[in-house]
Parts: C-alpha cells; structure tokens; sequence
C-alpha cells in the first residue's frame, strides 16, 4: 500500500483524484468506493489511449494445469503463513458468522471439504478454497432475507456471479496486467486501506498483546529475508515470540 504514495511525485494529479474519488464515495457510497476508484483509473487510461489487452488476450479464459514443484522457501515463508492467514481470518470467523447467524456447522467436514477442494484446484490456480467469512456474514444477515431458511438463496446468486467473474477473467486480468505500474499501485493501495484498517483495528483490540501485534506487522512489512525465508514468516515468528514472553515472563513486583 506504501507504493500508491511513493508513485504520487511522478503521478500526483492522478494519485490525487483517485485518493479524492475514493474519499468521496467511500463517505457517501461505501460499497462503490472501490469500483467508482477503478472506473477512474480506466477513465484515465482511456483517454490516454493506455487501455489496451495484451496480445493473445481471449475472451474467456481457460484451465491451464501447473505441476507442482516442493520448495521448502516457499513453502515456509508463503504456505504456512497463508495456511494461518486463511484459517484464523477467513475459516474460524466464517464458522462464527455461520454459528452467530443461527446456522450450527459441521466444522470438521467444512474444514474437510475446504482443504481437499485446495488441493484439487491448487494446480489450477485455485489454492485457498475457505468459507469466506465476509460472503458468509453477507448471505446469513437479516438484509439477506426476512426469512432465514431462505437465505441459500443469496449464497446461490453470490456463487453464480463468481462464476461469471471466473469466465471472463482473462481479460479482466489483462486489463489489470496492461495497466501502467503507477496506476496499478494506486488502485491496489487504495483497495487494501479498508482490509488494512480492519486488521489495524482487530490488532489494538486486545490490550495485553498490542505490542506482540505490532511487532509481527513491523517485522512482516520490513521485507525482511533470512535463509531465503520471506517476512511472512518472519513476522509470525517474531509475533509468537512476542507473545511468548508477555504470557511466560512474569512482571517483577
């Protein structure tokens, strides 16, 4: 997110205006403040005759099979800290939201089914099947429908509407690949602020472990890279670190 500033010298007038669209709409119209930011961005590149496809790029994309290849690097600095992210931001509040909602699920077959969905579709692209907490608070509510045992019905139209986004995601990515770098990092940073002040806000929560969570964001921004590990997991080794000694140690008198 850092990035949409660091491209403001080169690219102020437009960094501005989309700081300034997202703002607005982000006051006025929550739910449309990220799409109104990326009709801005194509409105600019559009009349700058910068809106192009890459070559090749088809309508409708298609299943390209990766085989997989063990690497431990990655599979400690970005599989395990992605397989904690997942489960503790996405699959635990997701059984809570369900439960909360009045809607008893079988956590172990859920959990189940999510892991072999992963590893089925992992080589297609599709790793990190989960229960989508946010999908799942969206379809359980009350806005959903008056009715609660028809509130599937919200879930059906979600997943329908994923599968017509997944159809045309080749030109959908092509645009987004097409895109100038500075334009890309405004739009990408301003669509982590609500993720990132979430997260800001989750963290500071719990007074006894503050600095425990700013340590592990600290350490997971830095970039830092040992051995070949990335900050990913070394910010959950200094955060568990952290934690350690604020539960182990005790104050003096």
């Amino acid at each position: 997110m850092l990035r949409l500033f660091k491209v403001a010298p080169d690219k102020t007038a437009l960094v501005v205006g989309l700081i300034a669209v997202f703002l607005i709409f982000r006051r006025l119209w929550p739910t449309w403040a990220l799409p109104a930011v990326l009709a801005g961005a194509f409105a600019v590149l559009a009349m700058r005759g910068q809106l192009a496809l890459p070559a090749g790029t088809g309508l409708f994309g298609h299943l390209e099979p990766v085989a997989p290849v063990v690497d431990w690097k990655a599979a400690v600095s970005l599989g395990f800290p992605l397989f904690l992210v997942t489960l503790a931001a996405q699959n635990l509040p997701g059984l809570v939201v369900l439960q909360s909602a009045g809607y008893p699920p079988p956590a172990n077959r859920l959990i189940l089914s999510t892991g072999v969905a992963s590893l089925l579709i992992a080589p297609f692209g599709g790793h990190g099947v989960n229960l989508a907490a946010i999908t799942a608070a969206i379809c359980t509510g009350p806005d959903a429908h008056s009715d609660p045992a028809r509130r599937w019905i919200v879930g059906v139209i979600y997943g329908g509407l994923y599968l017509v986004v997944a159809l045309f995601a080749a030109p959908l990515a092509g645009l987004f690949i097409a895109m100038p770098p500075a334009v890309l990092a405004a739009v990408t940073g301003l669509a982590l602020i609500a993720p990132l002040t979430g997260a800001l806000q989750t963290m500071m929560t719990e007074i006894g472990s503050r600095e425990a969570a700013v340590l592990t964001f600290a350490a997971t921004a830095s970039s830092l890279t040992l051995f070949g590990v990335g900050s990913a997991f070394w910010g959950l080794v200094v955060g568990f670190a952290a934690l350690a000694a604020m539960r182990w140690i005790r104050p003096s008198a």
